[in-house]
């Protein structure tokens, strides 16, 4: 375990680190997750071990600090993690983020490109999703207020999501959670997925196969983003079929660096 402090009153990101070639491999896990429990085997997987990898906690979830003050946007969770990156002596790694963390990477990537050359994003929030009382995930939670989240609508949530998902839910700071989940909901201006169109380095965009075609699919490929369906599996493709998720991972790792 490794960490930085990454806010002016010295909170700290905290992650995973594994050693091996350059450049380095940072994996970014999506909303109320932690990067080792959802990346870990993928890392080690034979078609992905033997870069640098750093399976890194965004403030408020996992084993990174829980700073109240800290706004969760997905800009403040885009600089914090560069400052982690900064202190990691890391540079033009390659992400490998999902859903949340996804949104959080095509930031980082606009926002500091010397720290990324490519992005390989796993079902990651592309645009500003409604908000639905009552529904599972970022739309479900932003409907509350934080108040009202807080005094008790985390337990509703809980119930909601199930226990694999509450298994690392549960981690991460209730205040954190909420305000995170308002602002991917919220969604960027320009959105993630303009800012997405507009990079130049090789982006890959891996989905389940049976959500059917992506929203925006011929868009993206014309600005040469590979979009990759993957077979059997819902949302967590890595943890649904691991082999074909890091078989998906390790082609479009491999592609063209132009």
């Amino acid at each position: 375990m490794r960490s930085a402090i990454v806010t002016p009153e010295e909170d700290r990101i905290r992650w995973v680190e594994l050693p091996g070639a350059e450049p380095a491999r940072v994996y970014v896990h999506g909303l109320g997750s932690t990067s080792p429990a959802y990346f870990a085997a993928s890392a080690v997987h034979p078609l992905l071990a033997g870069h640098r990898s750093l399976l890194v906690d965004l403030l408020g979830h996992g084993h990174s600090d829980r700073p109240e003050q800290f706004s969760y946007t997905l800009e403040a969770h885009a600089d914090a993690l560069a400052a982690a990156l900064d202190s990691a002596a890391v540079a033009g790694a390659e992400l490998i983020a999902h859903s949340m963390g996804g949104a959080v990477a095509i930031v980082l990537a606009h926002r500091h490109p010397r720290l990324v050359s490519r992005l390989v994003l796993v079902d990651a929030n592309l645009d500003p999703v409604p908000v639905v009382p009552r529904t599972p995930g970022s739309s479900g939670i932003a409907s509350y207020t934080e108040e009202e989240f807080l005094a008790g609508g985390w337990a509703e949530v809980r119930d909601r999501v199930g226990a694999h998902w509450w298994s690392t839910m549960r981690l991460a700071d209730r205040t954190a959670l909420h305000r995170s989940a308002v602002h991917l909901a919220a969604g960027t201006t320009p959105t993630m997925r303009e800012l997405l169109l507009e990079l130049k380095i090789p982006r890959s965009y891996l989905l389940p196969e049976a959500d059917g075609p992506l929203a925006g699919a011929e868009a993206l490929r014309a600005a040469g983003v590979e979009v990759v369906p993957v077979p059997d599996c819902g949302h967590n493709i890595m943890l649904d079929n691991p082999e074909a998720f890091a078989r998906a991972t390790a082609d479009a790792l491999a592609g063209d660096r132009s």
